[in-house]
């Protein structure tokens, strides 16, 4: 059981109604608590949760539409995105409790001080290095609208600007990262087929792979339904067409492809992740086509040349700055 369902159900009186649970980890609280329905924006926690408790738990960038008695927050990495959401569960709960849930090194108390725009705020419990606080909801904002939470941005490319949205929570949040902005300089002599961005974020990769080769069918995955949504407007912002998905790694990527361009995601929470890098690498060959290519940008310490020719073929370094290195791998 996650810490923070540990501290929700020492408090277990308090959550026997009508419960929404926001950003809820795949774990077995659901069935603590028979009356709680769940909203995740995570791909893979949403499929374990829809596995064990079916028609439980939606999956989207807004909550769902019904009469809750109380609503709890599980405190998600970004501020921007946790201000969204604490609006849009507020905007539903007038005269009734909203709850925060998370780590203390996660930043749980400077969280919870903007509980304060609806109440006041008051700290329930401290236990499992985690803090669990309530208000109750005295001021009800106006639900919020996403697209204008929005960061636009324009990137200036060789080939003419390109229109970048990206929404609270998504990586590199309002600005290009180091690592995309090498990879997006060594993108030419991709082989000509079906391309997926991986771990796609905002949609810059992807969209800049469409711009560049108009004739390839664009795939763009991401296990962020926020990263998605992002993608999609920024896509439409220049008018270009892909397909994108949510799922969790790249075992939901199609197959069939001709090549694979990724900045590999490596956080998850508060906590540092490879396993979804390496999972890329791992199983990269299975989606490729024969001749197919694996390019990637990855910081420069961690040692992926090995893990690439185990299991893809021979790997080219293409580029290396600012301690990020561009390594390129065809399937044999």
């Amino acid at each position: 059981m996650d810490p923070r369902s540990e501290v929700l159900l020492r408090q277990a009186e308090l959550f026997g109604g009508k419960l929404l649970l926001a950003g809820l980890p795949a774990d077995d609280l659901l069935g603590h608590l028979p009356g709680a329905t769940g909203w995740s924006w995570h791909a893979g926690e949403q499929q374990l949760l829809e596995r064990r408790f079916a028609g439980r738990c939606s999956f989207g960038v807004t909550p769902a539409q019904a009469d809750f008695e109380a609503a709890v927050l599980f405190l998600p990495k970004s501020r921007e995105l946790t201000e969204y959401l604490l609006q849009a569960l507020a905007a539903g709960l007038e005269g009734r409790p909203l709850y925060l849930v998370g780590e203390k090194r996660a930043g749980v108390e400077r969280a919870a001080r903007q509980l304060a725009s609806y109440g006041a705020p008051r700290k329930l419990d401290s236990a499992r290095h985690c803090q669990l606080w309530q208000v109750q909801v005295e001021r009800a904002p106006a639900l919020p609208e996403l697209p204008a939470l929005a960061q636009r941005f324009s990137l200036q490319l060789a080939d003419g600007p390109l229109e970048v949205i990206s929404l609270p929570g998504v990586f590199s949040h309002g600005r290009l990262d180091r690592g995309s902005a090498l990879l997006l300089e060594h993108l030419d002599g991709l082989p000509n087929g079906r391309l997926l961005d991986f771990g796609c974020g905002a949609g810059i990769l992807g969209a800049v792979l469409k711009r560049r080769y108009p004739q390839s069918e664009v795939v763009l995955l991401d296990v962020d339904a926020f990263a998605v949504e992002s993608s999609r407007m920024t896509l439409a912002a220049n008018g270009l067409e892909g397909e994108v998905i949510a799922g969790d790694g790249i075992h939901a990527a199609p197959r069939q492809l001709a090549a694979i361009v990724s900045n590999p995601p490596f956080h998850q929470g508060v906590h540092t992740s490879y396993e979804a890098s390496e999972a890329l690498i791992e199983h990269a060959a299975e989606h490729l086509l024969g001749g197919g290519e694996l390019r990637l940008v990855a910081n420069a310490f961690l040692k992926y040349p090995p893990l690439i020719e185990r299991h893809l073929g021979p790997c080219q370094t293409l580029a290396e700055r600012d301690g990020f290195r561009i390594y390129r791998a065809p399937r044999g």
